[in-house]
C-alpha cells in the first residue's frame, strides 16, 4: 500500500481525536532521544489516563517519495529528474507504455450503467464482437450479468429498462477512446478507454486505457496542479513507475490496479487538470527501473524529514533535506488522543492508562520511527506495531511520541 495525500476523513478523524481539552494523562515515555528500544519508562500510577497527548512528524508511511518534499526540492531549484533520484536511488530511466485495467471502487453493483453518447459501443471480450449503441429515446445503456453470470446482458433505458440482447463472456462500453460517463450510486464520473463488466455473478467495473491517459486522472488526484511543474513531473514519473510495477503484480485476474489510496487515487477523466496533463506530457513514458524493470516507487504526502525504509535497496531510511520547509503542514503536528479512544480500539485492556514505545527505526528525533509499542490498561497489556497503532487511532504516520 501506499498512501499520499491525506483523505478527508481521516483529516476529520483527526480532528475529533484532537477536540476537547488536554487532560492529565500518565501515558509513559520509553527510551531516550536516538534509542531504538526501551522499556516501560518512568512508573506511573496504575490509575486511568482521560487522553494522551502526541506530537509526530510527517503523512504516511514515508517510503520513496515525499511529495512535500518534491515541492521543497522544487522550491530550492531542483529538475524532477533531480528530484526522482533523489527519493529512488539505485534506480536507472527506462520506458513503459502499453495499457492499464483499473477497478472502479466507487461502483458496488454488478451492473455497468453508462449514459447515452454518440459512437457507444458494446464489445464482447468472447467474441471480439462490436455492436454500435444506437437507439431513438436511449437515455442511459448498461451491462448486467446473464446466464449465471457466465454471460452478458445488454439493456438499454428509454421509459423502462428493456433487453436489447445477450453476448456471450465479459462484455465493454467504449466510445473510440472518447469519454464515457459512469453512473454509480450517488453519482457519476466520465472515463476515456472501455468501462467493463467483467467478473461472474459478482462483477467488478474496469476502466481499460492507455497508460498515459490514466495518468492524466491520477496526478492530479495525488498532488496539486498548480504546485512547482518541477514537482508534478515528479508526481507523474513516479506514479506512472508505480502503475507499471501493479501491472505486472496484479491484483486480481479482472484488473490490475485500484483506485484508491490503497493502490494509488484515480479520478477518470473527470479529474483531469490542464498543468498535469501537462507534466505526463513532457515526461512521457518516462519511469525508473531497478534490474531493468519497473521499481516499486512509493510515496506518500510528507516524511517529516527522514525517509523511511522500504524493503527494497531503492527505498531506503535517509535524511530527507526538503521535505521540512516552511510551507509543509506535516513536518510537525500534535494531537490529543482520548482515553476512550484508545478503550475502543483495545477493548481487552479495559481502562487505558499508559503508552510504553519499545523500540524504534533509530532515524530522526525521539530515536525515529515507532516499530513496537505497548498499550497498558487496567486489565490486560496488549504489544502492537506502530502502524497498527496508528491505522487504529488515525494517526498521520508512525514517527511520534508524547509531548
Amino acid at each position: 500500500m501506499r498512501r499520499s495525500f491525506p483523505t478527508l476523513a481521516l483529516t476529520a478523524a483527526l480532528a475529533l481525536a484532537g477536540a476537547g481539552a488536554v487532560a492529565p494523562s500518565y501515558a509513559s515515555q520509553s527510551g531516550s532521544s536516538g534509542s531504538t528500544t526501551g522499556g516501560t519508562g518512568h512508573t506511573a500510577a496504575r490509575t486511568a489516563a482521560t487522553s494522551v497527548r502526541l506530537e509526530g512528524r510527517g503523512y504516511g508511511h514515508g517510503h520513496g517519495m515525499s511529495q512535500y518534499g518534491a515541492q521543497g526540492a522544487a522550491r530550492q531549484g531542483r529538475s524532477y529528474r533531480q528530484i526522482i533520484a533523489f527519493y529512488y536511488p539505485h534506480t536507472a530511466w527506462g520506458t513503459a507504455a502499453g495499457s492499464v485495467s483499473v477497478q472502479i471502487s466507487e461502483n458496488t453493483s454488478n451492473d455497468v450503467v453508462v449514459g447515452a453518447r454518440t459512437g457507444l459501443t458494446l464489445h464482447s471480450l468472447v467474441t471480439k464482437r462490436t455492436w454500435h449503441l444506437a437507439h431513438s429515446g436511449a437515455r442511459r445503456w448498461r451491462i448486467v450479468p446473464a446466464d449465471k453470470g457466465a454471460d452478458s446482458q445488454l439493456q438499454v433505458l428509454v421509459n423502462s429498462w428493456q433487453k436489447v440482447r445477450t453476448v456471450k463472456g465479459p462484455a465493454e462500453f467504449g466510445a473510440g477512446g472518447a469519454p464515457v460517463r459512469l453512473y454509480f450510486k450517488g453519482g457519476s464520473r466520465t472515463y476515456h478507454g472501455t468501462l467493463r463488466s467483467a467478473g461472474g455473478t459478482k462483477r467488478d467495473t474496469v476502466n481499460v486505457l492507455s497508460l498515459e491517459t490514466y495518468l492524466h486522472g491520477v496526478v492530479p488526484q495525488e498532488m496539486p496542479a498548480s504546485w512547482d511543474p518541477a514537482a508534478v513531473r515528479s508526481q507523474a514519473v513516479a506514479a506512472r513507475t508505480y502503475a507499471a510495477y501493479e501491472r505486472s503484480h496484479p491484483i486480481s485476474k479482472h484488473y490490475q490496479i485500484c483506485d484508491t489510496a490503497s493502490c494509488q487515487v484515480y479520478g477518470g477523466a473527470s479529474a483531469e487538470a490542464a498543468a498535469s496533463n501537462a507534466a505526463v506530457k513532457a515526461t512521457a513514458h518516462q519511469v525508473r527501473l531497478s534490474g531493468g524493470k519497473p521499481a516499486f516507487a512509493q510515496f506518500s504526502a510528507s516524511n517529516g524529514g527522514w525517509t523511511a525504509a522500504g524493503g527494497f535497496p531503492y527505498l531506503p531510511a535517509k535524511k530527507d533535506p526538503y521535505d521540512p520547509w516552511s510551507g509543509n503542514p506535516y513536518r510537525d503536528w500534535h494531537v490529543t488522543i482520548r482515553a476512550t479512544a484508545i478503550d475502543k480500539a483495545y477493548p481487552s485492556i479495559g481502562a487505558f492508562q499508559r503508552l510504553a514505545f519499545v523500540k524504534r527505526d533509530g532515524h530522526g528525533s525521539w530515536g525515529g520511527r515507532v516499530i513496537t509499542m505497548r498499550v497498558v490498561g487496567s486489565k490486560k497489556t496488549v504489544t502492537v506495531s506502530g502502524d497498527a497503532f496508528r491505522i487504529a487511532l488515525g494517526l498521520r504516520s508512525t514517527w511520534f511520541h508524547l509531548a
